[in-house]
């Protein structure tokens, strides 16, 4: 990897109120922001404009999934309404067309606007699902058709991203959320790890949500965590 891990919080709330009182804890801290469905559909545009206010950067977890043209259009337009977006997902189910699509109104848009184009990640199989004896294989399948596709990455837990790492070579980005500290409750997460097996795994990007959110400070978590990244990669 060229570039040393990154931790990314998941604004997994319900308001805007809550989800600009962590960013306002957080700014100044190295972390990037994701805004999912949860917290997008009930605020959308204004917690995408106060979190680029902080000049943080925006993990766009919308993971668009439909007919090409109609992901294509969603692409296009979450260029155009919330540019700049870091990183926004699709799902690899979706199959090779519609991740190309994807792909290219990706990079028209922002050519278009003249804005960089958000990077463009793969969900294969979601974290809170049960590893059985097909699981890896089939992320790998899912991980090898993104990038044929042209995506620059893919959404994965650890138990997978040493493969994937190996297999699909070292600009290929992955994220990994299920990522908990070691004395922290799984919750609904069956795939999980602690940050630093997910570096030693090969992962880019930590998501971390309800270990940071519910904490009783938020601040005190990521520094904690980030403390953690920085100590496994100096070992």
């Amino acid at each position: 990897m060229k570039n040393s891990p990154q931790l990314i919080v998941a604004l997994d709330v319900d308001t805007f109120k809550q989800a600009s009182k962590i960013v306002d804890q957080l700014a100044d801290t190295d972390v990037i922001f994701k805004i999912g469905s949860q917290l997008f559909i009930s605020s959308g545009l204004e917690i995408v404009r106060y979190v680029q206010s902080k000049n943080k950067k925006i993990f766009l977890d919308l993971k668009f999934h439909d007919i090409p043209n109609t992901v294509a259009s969603a692409v296009k337009s979450a260029v155009s309404t919330f540019s700049p977006v870091f990183m926004l997902t699709v799902h690899t189910t979706g199959g090779k067309e519609m991740l190309e699509a994807a792909v290219q109104a990706g990079k028209s848009q922002a050519k278009a606007i003249c804005v960089t184009r958000p990077l463009i990640v793969g969900v294969t199989v979601l974290t809170s699902t049960a590893k059985d004896a097909n699981l890896e294989s089939l992320v790998l399948e899912r991980a090898r058709l993104a990038k044929q596709a042209g995506l620059d990455g893919v959404v994965a837990s650890v138990e997978e991203a040493a493969r994937i790492r190996r297999e699909l070579g070292p600009d290929f980005l992955i994220v990994t959320p299920g990522i908990r500290p070691a004395e922290v409750s799984l919750n609904d997460q069956k795939r999980v790890a602690t940050p630093q097996a997910a570096i030693l795994q090969g992962s880019n990007f930590l998501v971390v949500g309800r270990p940071i959110i519910q904490a009783p400070s938020p601040r005190t978590a990521v520094q904690k965590i980030l403390e953690e990244m920085k100590e496994k990669l100096s070992s």
